[in-house]
């Protein structure tokens, strides 16, 4: 089931979670750093310009429901603190992935974001299970996974890290 992205809102009582859009560029671009993406497959953009045609990129994708990148922000303060991915949505397994701010690092937002997101899919598109890949060193984005009851389920070397995959099942919420 399709979504309209323009109507997408994911909110909890520490986090709003919206389409990325072209007014979260600049505050997403100055986060981007060499170390916050030693463990993510990608490096941070050359320039400005750079990241202007990825996040352009993301927009389409958004729009054509094949790929969600939704912005993070604090709800008291609208304050930017980093991604959240819904990739691949016409794949069986839909990959998750995640980033975070290096100044909000341990404060349980990758988790809470990554879960809601989680939790969204499942219920409004049918979403059985997720991916959710990660490098073998980075134990707090690996927790994330296991707090949602993810299990490995294949492992990999990428040109940066050696990589396990997590497979995340389903999300429902349970009606108390």
């Amino acid at each position: 089931m399709d979504q309209k992205t323009s109507k997408v809102h994911i909110e909890s009582t520490r986090l709003l979670i919206n389409p990325f859009s072209a007014s979260d560029a600049d505050e997403a671009f100055a986060c981007i750093t060499s170390t916050l993406t030693r463990f993510m497959s990608w490096d941070p953009p050359d320039s400005r310009e750079d990241f202007d045609s990825v996040w352009r990129s993301w927009l389409s994708t958004i729009d054509d429901g094949t790929d969600y990148v939704f912005a993070i922000r604090h709800i008291s303060d609208s304050s930017f603190l980093g991604l959240v991915g819904l990739h691949h949505l016409r794949s069986v397994t839909p990959e998750l992935g995640i980033w975070i701010r290096e100044d909000r690092h341990l404060q349980g937002f990758g988790r809470e974001a990554v879960g809601l997101i989680a939790q969204w899919a499942s219920q409004e598109m049918d979403v059985t299970s997720f991916i959710y890949p990660v490098a073998e060193d980075n134990r707090p984005s690996r927790l994330i996974a296991e707090s949602l009851n993810g299990v490995i389920v294949d492992r990999c070397v990428t040109r940066k890290y050696n990589s396990v995959v997590y497979r995340i099942p389903s999300q429902h919420r349970s009606s108390d």
